[in-house]
């Protein structure tokens, strides 16, 4: 039972993802509901269970904003497109601040970006401004959606239709 499931919200906004173990929990418990199953089923002693790929909570939940997330390299990587926001190179990749630390620098959504190693080491501690080395994408906190490309890189099709793409964050919100 080692799979992932998609949760989403009430709303059908995509919030997490969790084990097959939970979401069967989840949808036990009548907190969840499934919207997407998979062909087989789970089977249990005393019964036969559907499969969860997708699943909804029944009451919404607060969860908090994508901005005050903790950092991490896989969510910046992730948001960056795994390129150099200098070079545009996919390798050796790094973290970089803007405004480095040494000079007044955070580390927040604002300030971090994927840098290749050759590009960190050149931009040392000094300014974009003083180097010419500017972004080629204004650092900004990422859509919800990149961290559920963080916890699942690889994700089933049946969760497309209900991952935002382009802006649009209820894909496959019911009318």
């Amino acid at each position: 039972m080692a799979q992932q499931v998609l949760v989403l919200n009430a709303t059908y906004e995509p919030i997490n993802v969790c084990s097959l173990q939970r979401a069967v929990v989840l949808v036990l418990k009548n907190k969840a509901e499934v919207l997407e199953k998979a062909a087989r089923s789970i089977r249990s002693a005393a019964a036969t269970h559907v499969h969860p790929l997708v699943i909804r909570l029944v009451y919404f939940v607060r969860v908090p904003r994508h901005e005050s997330r903790r950092i991490s390299r896989r969510a910046v990587f992730a948001r960056d497109g795994y390129e150099c926001q200098y070079c545009g190179v996919g390798t050796h990749l790094t973290l970089d601040h803007v405004i480095p630390r040494s000079r007044g620098g955070r580390s927040s959504w604002e300030n971090v970006v994927t840098s290749c190693a050759p590009c960190n080491l050149r931009k040392g501690n000094r300014l974009p401004a003083e180097i010419g080395m500017h972004p080629r994408t204004k650092p900004r906190p990422p859509r919800p959606d990149v961290f559920i490309s963080v916890a699942a890189p690889r994700q089933p099709n049946a969760w497309l239709p209900y991952l935002s793409r382009g802006g649009s964050i209820l894909a496959a919100a019911p009318s």
